[in-house]
């Protein structure tokens, strides 16, 4: 794939699955624009891909606001104009529904999902100005997805950024910007925390060895740069036809994500009332419930 000429801009840049998505478009030709709320980690990105040849700019900030999206844009223009956004950028604070305070959950929707608004708003609006279309790529989670224990307000928030990406694909289709939703997989410091893997990804940092082919294929878990691939591929001309999905990737997997729709219509004339629900719930609509929450992690035994 070829970016050269492109710019782009990826948030929460600074290490993990940012920094890999920042690095790869770089190494594609696109000049990049660093962001990262950790200042030093922006600019050792930038940096690094300098110094393989490759343009980038720092623009240090917690996204959220209008304004770090406004200088994130001001900086795309620096290199004169705005292709590709990445808005990758997030923190967590997990906590059951009992225990999550309001500190909590404003603070993950205000970075996930105001943040993926601003800086969208921002570059769509140069996008038009521009005339040349462009490319937002919206990051997701599996939990958006499925939901997860503990992560009301990061499962909310990636539940309504892959709604967002459905909605500005419509808006947006007529300037030939393409927004796509990615729910990527890899070994980060967050999976690093779940039992299952915490062995498996220590012994292969420890040792420099493969993750086993379950874990990439079975899990669809692998290294930050397998997720980086489908970036690149969204940021390139080649995926103009592409728009309005949910993109999963990892390890040796990629998927499309399925949107909502009814599994299950039943109709009854004049109306329903409780009764005649609870009368045909469980050999009617309900009867093959969906299921929630991520599945727990299937280990092969030795």
């Amino acid at each position: 794939m070829d970016l050269s000429g492109k710019v782009a801009v990826v948030t929460g840049a600074g290490r993990g699955l940012g920094r890999a998505y920042a690095e790869a478009l770089a190494a594609a030709g696109a000049a990049v624009v660093v962001n990262d709320v950790n200042a030093e980690a922006a600019a050792e990105v930038a940096g690094a891909i300098r110094a393989s040849g490759g343009r980038a700019a720092v623009v240090a900030g917690a996204v959220g606001g209008s304004e770090l999206a406004d200088r994130l844009v001001a900086a795309a223009e620096e290199f004169g104009r705005l292709d590709v956004l990445v808005t990758n950028a997030g923190i967590l604070r997990d906590r059951v529904l009992w225990k999550m305070s309001d500190e909590d959950f404003d603070a993950v929707v205000d970075v996930h999902l105001r943040g993926t608004f601003t800086c969208a708003r921002a570059a769509a609006v140069r996008m038009r100005e521009q005339g040349t279309g462009g490319r937002l790529i919206l990051i997701s989670s599996p939990a958006g997805q499925r939901g997860n224990f503990g992560q009301t307000n990061y499962a909310a928030a990636k539940a309504g950024i892959v709604a967002m990406a459905r909605t500005w694909a419509m808006e947006l289709a007529r300037a030939d910007i393409t927004v796509n939703a990615v729910v990527p997989v890899a070994a980060t410091e967050m999976t690093r925390t779940i039992p299952a893997f915490a062995p498996i990804l220590e012994e292969a940092e420890r040792t420099g060895t493969p993750f086993p082919e379950w874990l990439r294929k079975d899990e669809g878990l692998g290294t930050v740069e397998d997720v980086a691939a489908l970036i690149v591929y969204l940021a390139s001309d080649a995926s103009a036809g592409v728009t309005g999905q949910a993109i999963g990737i990892g390890g040796d997997r990629l998927a499309l994500w399925s949107h909502p729709s009814e599994k299950a219509v039943a109709f009854a004339d004049g109306g329903w009332t409780a009764d005649t629900i609870a009368a045909s719930w469980e050999k009617g609509v309900g009867a093959e419930p969906e299921t929630y929450g991520i599945p727990a992690p299937r280990v092969p035994e030795a």
